[in-house]
């Protein structure tokens, strides 16, 4: 076998030509259509335009054009048939030994943000895909390419041989599936979305791959990092790395778990992490003053932690970074100043993102979790307080500050994993309990951490009391006001705690459960 002849038809012209040319230099016969055909031709590539082999033209705006048996039994006959070759023969058929096909860009043209819905039907591919799905179910003869990357391997096999092998045909027609299974994904997320049914009877979603990683939570455990399609610019996936050594699995989550809470401000904030959990939040004036903030809520936590801010570094900020260990700083940007002075640290590694403001935070999205043998699709938790819609449940009404650091706290505890409780005062965190089994632990973990920091503070937490136990506890640190869903059945004996101690308490009506 060698390829004798080959039907091209490519959206993306990137290295086309060169590759056309060299095939035909090595004697093979190119059938091409529309663009591509005049494209080739212009260059003085030897072309058969996609007519003269149907008899039949073009039409319909070119809808119509490969969508013919003349196409489709050259790409699906089976080679040693008999059957199969007697009728090539008899209906005056010749086969088709390569296709080299990329499809329209659904995905650009959806990207667009004056797209109409008229446009984006338009640049539906329905030809491209029907070519490469005959060629790659026919691998065992038919050489099929989709991606510009792979045009120099295939021609070194067929100037070696005349033909690739059927190895390289096999990793090619997989690659295809993969290629059109995500184009139909993507057409399909979308006329989901615009018909109002972004959870249907069938979820099916793509991801691109940006890059292998050395290994995942373990170096045992294999990983890659994937992005979305058409990722906003707020999110890790668009993040630019300026410095440091490549990111690992635990340092992707954990800078992601960053960037959802530093979202959530629109004044200057800093954000801590360690293994998904926030260490030290702070807002301020500043990024300064913030990152000061979040770096005292917990100085030993955040010693070989992540560190996000939604300001531009300065040089003084950079200052007070570099005296310690830290995985990743994440970002907007960085002045030249910090730049040469955290760059001078060769490890850490320095991202700059898009923007990082509360009104990006609150787009909705999915969130997918693989569980064995499946997955569980939800909405995002991008649910915002309205200070109007709390209930004061309490005889004392929280005083302006207090109010003020319940809603700062009531951010945060959100992204603490369940069961949570947050300390906070003067625009800082002073302690936080995450993922007890119990919130009792969470708070004995949380007011423990404060110290002498927790008189006068305020307690977030995730869900309601169960019981007063938790209040008991606060008022005996110094809490002096609570923000809590409420909800439970014995909400009066909170309130009847709270009372007791002069604790205001405020309702959200919302929880914030986070496993």
């Amino acid at each position: 076998m060698s390829i004798k002849r080959a039907l091209v038809s490519v959206s993306d012209k990137q290295g086309i030509v060169d590759f056309c040319r060299e095939l035909s230099a090595l004697g093979v016969e190119i059938i091409s259509t529309g663009g591509t055909s005049t494209l080739l031709a212009k260059e003085g590539v030897p072309v058969i335009g996609i007519s003269d082999v149907t008899g039949f033209p073009e039409i319909m705006d070119g809808r119509v054009k490969t969508l013919h048996p003349a196409v489709h039994s050259g790409l699906l006959a089976v080679r040693d048939n008999e059957e199969h070759t007697r009728q090539m023969t008899e209906l005056g058929l010749d086969y088709i030994d390569l296709v080299v096909v990329n499809l329209y860009p659904f995905a650009e043209t959806i990207a667009k943000p004056d797209v109409t819905y008229e446009d984006a039907i338009e640049n539906i591919d329905i030809g491209g895909p029907t070519m490469l799905r005959s060629a790659a179910k026919n691998h065992a003869f038919v050489s099929v390419v989709v991606d510009a990357s792979d045009y120099a391997a295939v021609l070194e096999e067929v100037r070696a041989g005349g033909d690739t092998t059927l190895e390289t045909r096999k990793r090619l027609a997989a690659k295809v599936f993969r290629h059109t299974a995500a184009y139909d994904a993507l057409i399909s997320d979308y006329l989901s979305n615009v018909t109002g049914d972004p959870l249907p009877e069938r979820y099916t979603v793509t991801y691109e791959k940006i890059q292998d990683l050395r290994y995942g939570e373990n170096p045992h455990q294999k990983a890659a990092f994937y992005r979305k399609p058409l990722a906003s610019l707020d999110t890790l996936t668009a993040a630019e790395q300026l410095h440091g050594k490549e990111l690992s699995y635990n340092n992707i989550n954990d800078a992601n778990a960053a960037l959802q809470i530093v979202k959530e401000f629109e004044e200057p904030a800093v954000v801590a992490v360690k293994h998904m959990n926030p260490c030290g939040v702070g807002v301020g004036a500043s990024v300064y003053e913030a990152y000061q903030k979040a770096y005292n809520a917990d100085p030993t936590s955040i010693f070989g932690g992540i560190v996000a801010a939604n300001r531009i570094i300065d040089a003084d900020t950079a200052n007070l970074l570099k005296d310690i260990f830290l995985e990743i700083i994440l970002a907007p940007g960085f002045t030249d100043e910090a730049l040469e002075i955290l760059t001078k640290k060769k490890n850490i590694r320095l991202l700059k993102i898009g923007n990082l403001s509360a009104a990006a935070a609150r787009k909705s999205s999915f969130v997918v979790t693989s569980i064995d043998g499946g997955m569980v699709v939800q909405e995002s938790d991008v649910h915002s307080i309205n200070p109007d819609e709390l209930q004061v449940v309490t005889d004392r009404k929280p005083t302006e500050e207090e109010l003020k650091q319940l809603l700062f706290g009531w951010k945060v505890v959100k992204h603490v994993k369940s069961n949570a409780i947050v300390l906070a005062a003067d625009d800082m965190t002073v302690g936080v309990g995450a993922g007890q089994m119990n919130r009792v632990g969470a708070a004995k973990i949380a007011i423990e951490q404060a110290g002498e920091k927790s008189k006068g503070a305020i307690l977030a937490s995730d869900a309601f009391f169960p019981m007063g136990d938790t209040l008991e506890m606060a008022a005996k640190a110094g809490i002096t006001a609570v923000i809590q869903p409420g909800g439970s059945i014995k909400d009066e004996e909170s309130i009847k705690v709270a009372n007791e101690y002069g604790i205001a308490m405020v309702f959200t009506g919302v929880r914030h459960f986070k496993h």
